[in-house]
Order: structure tokens, then C-alpha cells, then sequence
């Protein structure tokens, strides 16, 4: 079992920027992939971004809405992951959720329901 807690969310205006953590238990963590969602009042999860375990080497994606803004990277030292946030938009504003995939894949999920643990969420709001 992997407990997985986020933190970092706020309110930031537009163009500013915010770093997500999410903090994982469990001596497996290097293994697993792990992933970051959203999803705002009355729409459907949206994948963020997400990166491989140490077994494939980090590897990192992102959602197009995301890309060139934000960065997903993790400290296996610190069982953590990290979401680097950017040039934020209004349209950023959602609950952003931490997961982790034991999955053994060579690239990280990007749907939902292949991560099997997740965090209770942050809030991220940002003000145009």
C-alpha cells in the first residue's frame, strides 16, 4: 500500500508560479510511476503530467495543455515528486491530484485509471 499526500496548492495570479509536492510512503517508491491530475468543477479528470519509475529512467510526459509550462521531476531519496508550475492561467484553476502506478510499463500512464493510489488533492486557483 502507497499513501500518497499533496501540498503546495494556493491562489497565484496569471503569468505566476506555484510548486506542487507530493510526498509517498513505502520503500518501492523509485519503482513506481507517478502522475499528476486535475480536474475542475464539472469537468472530467484531466491528465497533467507523469513520470517513469527509476527502472526506465525518468522518462516524462505531459499533457498538451501543459507542455512547455510546466515540470514533473521526483527525489527517490525523498520518496517526492514535484510539479513545477509556470506562466499560470485562469484556466489552470482545478484540484490537482498526486497518483502512483505500480504498473510495469516503459512510459507512464496517462489515464486515470491505471494509478491505483492517490492523494487527497490540492487546490490551485489562479486570478487573471
Amino acid at each position: 500500500q502507497v499513501r500518497v499526500v499533496e501540498s503546495g496548492g494556493g491562489l497565484v495570479q496569471a503569468r505566476g508560479s506555484l510548486r506542487l509536492s507530493c510526498a509517498a510512503s513505502g520503500s518501492t517508491f523509485s519503482a513506481y510511476n507517478m502522475g499528476w491530475f486535475r480536474q475542475a468543477p464539472g469537468k472530467e479528470r484531466e491528465f497533467v503530467a507523469a513520470i517513469s519509475g527509476s527502472w526506465s529512467g525518468g522518462i516524462a510526459l505531459y499533457g498538451d495543455s501543459v507542455k512547455g509550462r510546466f515540470t514533473i521531476s521526483r527525489d527517490n531519496a525523498k520518496n517526492a515528486v514535484y510539479l513545477q508550475m509556470n506562466s499560470l492561467k485562469p484556466e489552470d484553476t482545478a484540484v490537482y491530484y498526486c497518483a502512483g502506478s505500480s504498473r510495469i510499463v516503459p512510459r507512464p500512464d496517462t489515464s486515470p485509471n491505471e494509478y491505483q493510489y492517490w492523494g487527497q488533492g490540492t487546490q490551485v486557483t489562479v486570478s487573471s
